[in-house]
């Protein structure tokens, strides 16, 4: 690429990523979120960072954060002008700096070549934050402290080259200096290269503190270790009361029936009652009572003999003896047939059984947990439970809430399935970005925590190899709202075509909002902040809608 630079092409793509939502109190830079400081704010927060760390460990903790925001930045770029010129495609970085009103870039010197991955760029800023507020605060510099974002240009270029790239600053304002002027190469190229790369290093900062963190948080596990247990994932207040509830009856041989719909995880807060009881070094054996045959269920929980019908051509112990000692789980213990019901009972009952085929009765000594998303008491009276099973069964319920009314879990969650089936497929990412993040809380889960990690895992198969999951790999109306060329033309003569059609049926403008709203409160499950997404409106601006409609 030639030293006689073009200007920096226009950035209206790049302003058009910024969107304010000021009745929600959210700003957003493509999928990330964004927060609006004052330079005040960012002034004392340096100040207590080097005043607590120390100048050169607030240095390193500045340039880190700036470093991860290049990253992001970089990946951006090539996805928002995929087929640019290079230097277009690459000035994505300083014109996302200028907009976010960091610094002002010019761009000096740029040999950047792909077919041999070579980089070497020298940039001026001026109108730099970091230089002015440190001036403000500490005077002139001995050395350049335009920090956050020196790591950002390093963390940009280095994402976008695929090879550690370093910047340094040759002069700077808070040194006296006219304009900030930087330099960036691949790092060993730098004479100092291990100086630089220290501060691109997590900094333990105190090795006293992470002993006294590590006895915190081993006396803290102490004090909790009866009310936590087993691999149960969630921080809200509902998730909180089942899992007191469980650790109330873990220490006891009372059945335990799990309610909730689809989906809710009743399996694993199954597992982890077993976990977190006596019985945790005995078998814990799990049956799916919908997914056996009626005729076969007996056999499978009982066992059978050899000879007892066509078939049986030896003898096996069936699930509860294989449980003994242990916990047996009986998922959809509504689909029980009534032998199987009545068979069961006498096991609650006698703690005995008989396999199918077999006249001699053996003892067990299993803890029954069994689940269900039926009402049995329906069942009961419409004559396909029995009673006194379900008198036995309900003895300690326990209500497993579904996943849209413990919302706050949502993120220990999402982080839980990016951890599980990304080391399953092989892919190394950042996380989840904050739009994304936002639409899965907004979501009303009618799957709950099943569709969540069914989503997840989509998001980890269509994200880039070190990138973050996006909300269009979660919900794909997402993408096409966002510019997809074709899409965006396919729709708009769709919607042409719509509208000439109804215009010609005499539809006026009132029975069509009136439609679109109704239906995207429809489709959102009656969630007010889904629908207005779907709709491209603020939830304040369709609340007044729905209030204007209802009074008309």
């Amino acid at each position: 690429m030639p030293h006689n630079l073009p200007k920096l092409p226009a950035m209206d793509d790049i302003q058009d990523l910024l969107r304010f939502e000021l009745d929600e109190g959210r700003i957003w830079m493509g999928e990330e979120r964004m927060i609006l400081l004052r330079s005040s704010e960012l002034q004392g927060l340096r100040r207590e960072l080097i005043e607590s760390l120390g100048m050169d460990r607030a240095k390193g903790l500045l340039i880190r954060m700036g470093y991860i925001a290049g990253q992001l930045d970089a990946d951006t770029a090539k996805r928002l002008r995929p087929d640019a010129p290079l230097f277009d495609v690459f000035s994505v970085g300083p014109q996302s700096h200028m907009l976010t009103g960091q610094v002002k870039v010019t761009p000096v010197k740029l040999d950047l070549d792909e077919e041999v991955n070579s980089f070497h760029g020298i940039f001026d800023w001026e109108n730099s934050f970091e230089a002015e507020i440190f001036l403000a605060e500490y005077g002139v510099s001995y050395e350049p402290v335009c920090w956050t974002q020196i790591g950002y240009a390093s963390g940009f270029t280095s994402r976008f080259m695929g090879r550690q790239i370093l910047y340094r600053e040759q002069g700077c304002v808070g040194c006296g200096e006219k304009v900030c002027r930087i330099e960036g190469r691949p790092a060993e190229e730098w004479d100092d290269a291990e100086e630089l790369q220290r501060y691109y290093r997590p900094d333990r900062i105190a090795d006293q503190l992470f002993a006294l963190q590590s006895q915190v948080t081993s006396l803290r596990e102490n004090l909790t270790s009866e009310q936590s247990f087993g691999d149960l994932i969630g921080c809200s207040a509902k998730f909180l009361q089942v899992r007191e509830l469980l650790a109330k009856a873990a220490e006891s041989r009372v059945t335990v029936l799990l309610l909730g719909e689809t989906g809710v995880g009743k399996d694993m807060f199954a597992k982890a009652l077993h976990q977190g009881s006596p019985r945790s070094d005995k078998p814990f054996v799990a049956v799916n009572c919908a997914a056996i045959p009626k005729d076969l269920i007996e056999a499978e929980l009982f066992g059978v003999e050899k000879g007892a019908y066509t078939g049986a051509d030896q003898s096996r112990p069936g699930r509860f003896e294989r449980a003994h000692g242990g916990t047996l789980f009986l998922d959809e213990v509504g689909e029980l047939s009534p032998q199987a019901q009545a068979a069961l009972l006498r096991v609650l009952q006698e703690g005995e059984l008989e396999r199918v085929g077999d006249t001699r009765t053996r003892k067990v000594d299993v803890r029954l947990v069994a689940a269900t998303n039926e009402n049995l008491d329906e069942a009961v009276q419409n004559g396909h439970f029995r009673a006194d099973l379900l008198y036995r069964l309900n003895v300690y319920s326990v209500v497993v809430p579904p996943l849209r009314e413990r919302i706050d879990d949502v993120p220990d969650l999402v982080r839980h399935f990016i951890d599980k089936y990304s080391s399953l497929h092989g892919k190394q990412l950042q996380g989840i970005t904050d739009r994304a993040m936002a639409m899965l809380r907004a979501y009303q889960w009618p799957g709950n925590i099943r569709e969540l990690g069914n989503m997840i895992e989509r998001g980890i198969i269509l994200a880039d190899q070190g990138g973050q999951i996006e909300a269009q790999h979660l919900f794909p109306h997402v993408g096409a709202q966002q510019g997809d060329t074709a899409q965006d033309n396919s729709a708009a003569s769709a919607i042409t075509e719509a509208a000439e059609r109804l215009l010609q049926e005499g539809c006026d403008l009132g029975s069509l909002e009136r439609a679109l709203i109704e239906g995207a409160m429809q489709r959102s499950g009656g969630n007010v902040t889904r629908a207005a997404a779907l709709l491209g409106l603020t939830r304040a601006t369709l609340d007044y809608r729905i209030k204007k409609l209802r009074s008309a």
